[in-house]
């Protein structure tokens, strides 16, 4: 009796040790990718800024009114079930866009305004058949209906994929729309492109696992930083269930390296086009910092929030871009830069204007990265501070100004989540 006694507290002594190192290496899992996916947590930083719950409500709420709903609003319905987003000053609706504005609905639980904007997307953008099926043509005129071109602007798709996923998640798939469906549809078509057919290739260059600028002829091998979000790939590997999962999170992994490198060691600015190593691009202009290269911050800020991945250089790169930003001044850097920190000779137009400037979108996204590392909230701050408003010159732009700088708010204040599924 004894020795049987013996022998089961030694069985059951194992088997708690067991549990113990199980619990241990959670711990420590948990620990090495602490990002809101595995926490559920999404933290304020306004209010650890020192502001109150309600003044950031009803700064959200302001912007959000602005852009959708005020006097220079950048949402139009048309008719009872469609919407669409206008980039005003260039007089077009874009993926871009469009699919910005899903997402923001997506996000702050606005399904009549996600539907419509989809509802007017798929009637008018996508293409049903041919050798483009299932991707979008990425510019109309929404006042002739006639399309500015057919191609498609990868990251148009890769936003409508995540925001369809993520509506799935939140709604489910029996309100009226079949979200995960579409987003399928998406999908399922882009594997069935490999440039055999009217050279129109994959979204994802399956050599490289990088995104492409456009999945159109030599545009398929070449990049855009700013359409590098790795976070998104993650969604995708977990949401997408389209048996390629494991492409998808290798993805995400290629394209935290490839920031690594886009990135200057110095300034960590990024041009905004380069080749699949990161090497600067031009396309009729010296490659420089330039608007698309805004998204960076914003996206290396949502994937270390999100997932949590690649926190040391994530950190490290949150300090050499605030530190060059507050040596340019802190009400006074400029829009465009070489990735040398020089201001360039070459500058990119907006709107008919050629000027540099503190641009709104901009200081927004720089902000974000303060949810990297805090540098006293000084970005922050000056976020918080900042107007959506005419420039002293009469330029204004609530689209891309307005759009980044209410992504940046969401992010700030918690409200840009890893939408997942219901639980019944």
């Amino acid at each position: 009796m004894f020795l049987l006694k013996k022998i089961l507290w030694n069985k059951n002594s194992f088997l708690l040790i067991i549990c113990l190192c199980a619990l241990c290496i959670g711990s420590l899992h948990a620990q090495k990718t602490s990002g809101a996916f595995y926490t559920n947590k999404y933290p304020d930083f306004f209010r650890e800024a020192g502001y109150s719950q309600a003044a950031i409500d009803a700064k959200l709420n302001k912007v959000y009114q602005s852009l959708f709903e005020g006097p220079k609003k950048i949402y139009f319905e048309v008719g009872d079930s469609m919407a669409y987003v206008s980039d005003i000053k260039n007089h077009d609706a874009r993926t871009e866009g469009l699919s910005y504005g899903m997402m923001i609905a997506v996000q702050l639980n606005k399904k009549n305004v996600f539907d419509k904007i989809w509802r007017w997307t798929k009637k008018y953008l996508q293409h049903p058949s041919g050798p483009r099926k299932g991707y979008f043509a990425w510019s109309i005129n929404p006042a002739t209906m006639k399309q500015n071109s057919p191609g498609t602007a990868s990251d148009g798709e890769l936003y409508f994929i995540t925001d369809l996923l993520f509506a799935s998640n939140r709604w489910g798939n029996n309100t009226g729309i079949n979200y995960y469906k579409e987003a399928r549809f998406i999908l399922d078509n882009m594997w069935k492109k490999d440039g055999s057919d009217g050279g129109i290739f994959n979204l994802l260059n399956t050599q490289h696992k990088q995104i492409c600028f456009t999945p159109e002829g030599g545009n398929y091998d070449y990049t855009d930083p700013s359409y590098q979000l790795p976070a998104f790939f993650e969604v995708w590997a977990l949401y997408a269930k389209d048996g390629h999962a494991q492409f998808y999170k290798e993805c995400a992994d290629t394209a935290r390296a490839f920031l690594h490198r886009a990135c200057s060691s110095a300034t960590a600015l990024n041009t905004d086009i380069t080749d699949f190593e990161g090497e600067p691009l031009g396309r009729g202009m010296k490659p420089a910092f330039r608007y698309d290269s805004w998204r960076v911050p914003m996206n290396i800020a949502m994937d270390y929030n999100w997932f949590g991945k690649d926190k040391s250089w994530q950190l490290n790169y949150a300090k050499r871009i605030q530190i060059f930003f507050k040596s340019k001044g802190m009400d006074s850097f400029k829009d465009q830069y070489n990735i040398d920190g020089s201001e360039p000779a070459q500058i990119l137009q907006a709107g008919g204007f050629k000027k540099l400037r503190h641009s709104l979108g901009l200081v927004s996204t720089i902000a974000t990265t303060e949810m990297i590392h805090k540098d006293s909230f000084d970005f922050v701050h000056a976020l918080w501070n900042a107007r959506l408003k005419p420039y002293s010159d009469g330029y204004f732009d609530p689209y891309y100004d307005g759009l980044l700088y209410l992504f940046s708010l969401m992010h700030l204040s918690g409200r840009y989540h890893i939408i997942k599924p219901l639980v019944h």
